[in-house]
């Protein structure tokens, strides 16, 4: 490994991020720096820390509040200095609308907001300086926003990405995408679609979503130990934190009180109304959903965001003869399911069948005639079973001579013609397999997080608490195999970028 002396800036706002900048500190003497966005329990420990020598540590929340009136001159030379629009990125913040049950947003307090996350970005842009950035996929509008103003400086960002197989991870500037292009003209072993597709249930990404369901806030202990916690506690986050406002603790107490029953409602109501069998005697489509809210459709696809809406678009486009199967994404359990009232929506438009979420992606598209998704791994998984795909956003696979990228809705009912007549090219998949497995590494992306949850955070029930100093050295220690694979990777990828 070469010594290298060029200034980085970490994105925190788990403890991967923490350990990830630990061990690349053991390996690399350059200049690091923070960026940490947390709530104000976990802030003790970065204030105190001694493990990882950040030469500047900012937090990002000290430095918003929403009680100013916003310069919207500056706002429009930061849309034009960075091309950024700024709306588009606000509207589509689950905090600011559409997702937040625990206060309303004006726009004065929006504009203020961003106001002053961009001041302080490029604050912290002029005086870290840095080579590279390194973050998690962007999840909210202002890690989308530094991001974005970090590209635009010429900063090098490397993201730990999904690489679409289970257990296979990859670290890129872009989210879902290779910073390289391959060469479709390489000349590799040819693999059948069999053989392919043992490659592809090798990396099962259908269980790591499995892990995360049966892991994540499902202890009812661990929810009682998280209550006792929040309640018996210091709480201060609603006067500190926007993201926190309206959630005082009561409010938060009867949410989670409510939430519950409604939850097993919603379960039941899917058990009763969604088909288990798939029939494919009538040629049908499949539309697999995907979690909502996530940054899949808020921040990567920021026009379909609604996606009862682009059912509705699919169906009106279907072509005489075919139905259309929707499934809703396992994981929007985590998230309480959707409202009865948007399945029955669903339910009640014509030639729609509801898939249960449980039912195995892979068993509906081996009877599907064509995949059509926002941007789901389902699109990829297409493929190997012989199957062309639509999606609607910029996505790893969307080279393949089989994926259809639908920039307009009302392209939709033309390309869903060209796509049901168009072959799979097994050629160019097994290029894309190689190069994708070439440029991505082992890491249980899914266990891990869920282990960090179990350990520091209630199994996922509660993200406000305090952190030792010694818990999270031995954390380190007993994870050490996990986070020296993660400095390594990203470590070679600042090589090679030099």
């Amino acid at each position: 490994m070469n010594v290298l002396s060029d200034k980085i800036i970490f994105w925190i706002y788990d403890l991967m991020y923490f350990g990830i900048a630990k061990f690349m500190q053991e390996k690399h003497n350059g200049e690091f720096s923070a960026i940490v966005d947390v709530t104000n329990k976990p802030k003790k420990f970065y204030q105190q820390q001694k493990i990882v020598n950040f030469t500047k540590t900012w937090f990002y929340h000290d430095h918003i509040i929403t009680d100013k009136k916003a310069d919207l001159s500056y706002l429009k030379s930061i849309e034009e200095k960075y091309d950024i629009n700024l709306w588009l990125l606000a509207y589509n913040e689950r905090i600011f609308y559409n997702f937040n049950e625990f206060y309303k947003f004006n726009v004065d307090e929006v504009m203020c907001i961003l106001e002053q996350e961009c001041r302080l970005f490029e604050n912290i842009l002029d005086e870290a300086k840095p080579d590279f950035l390194v973050m998690p996929i962007p999840n909210f509008h202002h890690d989308q926003l530094f991001y974005l103003m970090c590209k635009k400086r010429g900063v090098k960002v490397l993201l730990l990405t999904p690489s679409r197989f289970g257990n296979r991870s990859m670290i890129s500037e872009n989210a879902d995408s290779l910073d390289m292009a391959y060469n479709p003209n390489e000349n590799l072993p040819e693999r059948s679609l069999e053989e392919l597709e043992k490659y592809l249930h090798h990396y099962d990404i259908f269980e790591e979503g499995v892990e995360v369901r049966n892991r994540f806030a499902t202890s009812n202990f661990g929810f009682l130990k998280s209550a006792l916690n929040f309640l018996l506690t210091k709480y201060d986050n609603p006067k500190t934190h926007y993201t926190y406002y309206g959630r005082t603790k009561l409010k938060v107490l009867l949410h989670s009180l409510k939430y519950s029953p409604i939850t097993r409602s919603r379960e039941l109501f899917l058990r009763k109304n969604c088909v288990y069998k798939i029939d494919n005697k009538t040629p049908f489509i499949f539309f697999p959903m995907s979690t909502d809210p996530e940054s899949t459709l808020l921040i990567a696809t920021p026009f379909y965001t609604n996606q009862l809406e682009l059912i509705t678009q699919i169906i009106k486009s279907l072509p005489v003869g075919y139905q259309l199967y929707v499934k809703d994404h396992p994981l929007q359990q985590t998230r309480s399911w959707r409202s009865i009232s948007d399945y029955k929506k669903i339910l009640e438009l014509p030639n729609v069948k509801l898939i249960h979420p449980t039912v195995r992606s892979d068993e509906i598209i081996k009877k599907s005639s064509l995949v059509i998704s926002v941007a789901s791994t389902a699109g990829i998984e297409a493929t190997f079973y012989n199957k062309p795909s639509i999606v609607f956003s910029d996505v790893l696979y969307d080279s393949l001579s089989s994926v259809y990228k639908i920039k307009n809705i009302a392209e939709l009912p033309t390309a869903i013609q060209k796509a049901l007549n168009t072959k799979i090219n097994v050629s160019e998949l097994n290029k894309l397999v190689d190069f994708i497995h070439n440029n991505s590494f082992e890491f249980n992306w899914s266990k891990f997080g869920m282990d960090i949850s179990e350990q520091f955070f209630f199994g996922g029930h509660l993200v406000d608490v305090e952190i030792s100093e010694s818990k999270m050295k031995s954390f380190l220690q007993s994870h050490k195999t996990y986070f020296k694979i993660l400095a390594e990777e990203h470590l070679q990828k600042i090589n090679q970028c030099i």
